[in-house]
This record gives structure tokens, sequence and C-alpha cells, in this order.
């Protein structure tokens, strides 16, 4: 899929027809969602430092906010990592009340989640390549409008 596997291709084997595999298309959106939690984390991990510093200076004890989980603001964006990767249906219990809480404090992260199961969803259930590529397209538009032009593979 990069540019330079594109053109390396193009021109050793100029018959060739490329294709881009479901594997990699759905580990790029995988990486994108991955990203945003990532983002939000390094951003609760700056909040974190700044409520200490804010601490010490008033000579105060620092005592982190923590969710109906026993998670820490920092603890449920780590703590999320592998349940992004799963569907639903294959989440333990401990990781369907961490989604509840992470999707309730994060609408862009339930988002991409819910865009990223929705192209699995294409991949596993398609009937036909024709239904496929319309339901891909969709898909696409669907990402296209909410903005999150991270996860356009």
């Amino acid at each position: 899929m990069a540019n330079s596997m594109k053109t390396i291709a193009r021109k050793c084997f100029p018959k060739a027809v490329q294709v881009t595999d479901r594997f990699h298309v759905q580990k790029l959106t995988f990486e994108a969602l991955q990203d945003i939690r990532i983002k939000h984390r390094w951003e609760a991990i700056d909040l974190e430092n700044e409520q200490i510093k804010q601490a010490r200076l008033k000579q105060k004890s620092f005592s982190p906010e923590t969710f109906a989980n026993g998670d820490t603001r920092k603890q449920l964006l780590a703590r999320s990592r592998y349940l992004l990767y799963k569907a639903p249906s294959n989440w333990t219990e401990n990781q369907h009340e961490r989604s509840k809480i992470l999707f309730e404090q994060y609408a862009d992260i339930k988002l991409a989640f819910k865009l990223t199961q929705r192209l699995r969803n294409i991949f596993n259930h398609a009937k036909s390549k024709e239904g496929a590529y319309t339901k891909l397209a969709h898909w696409y538009k669907d990402v296209e409008d909410t903005g999150l032009r991270l996860l356009i593979p």
C-alpha cells in the first residue's frame, strides 16, 4: 500500500494487478483508533502532572479521580488498548464495564470504534463483491462526514 512499493511493482511487473488486502486495511483503521486513544492518554498524563504540580505548590497531597470500575483516567485509557481491537461479543465483563466508561468519556473514541467495527463487519459478512464495494463506499463517506480523517486508509 506504500507509494514506493506501488512504484516498484509497476516498474518491475507492469502487467500485474495491484490489490490491497483486507488485513492491511483493517490494520490501518485499528492503528488510527489507537492513535486517538493515545492522544487522549497523553492529554490525561499532562493533566495529571499539572494537578500534581499544583497540589505540591499548595502543599497538599494529590489523589486522582477514579471511575466506577476503580480506574483513573490514565489507567482507563491504558487498559482500553486491547478491548478496542476486539469485537464487543468477545469482551470480558470487565472490558464491557471499561468500554462503557471509556465511551461515555470519549465520544470520538466511541465513534471511531463503531466505524472500525462496521468495516470489520463489511469484510466478515459480505455476500458479494458488488455489495461489499457499495458498503465500503458508504463506510468511506461516513468516515469523511465524521471528520475523523485518521481512519481513512
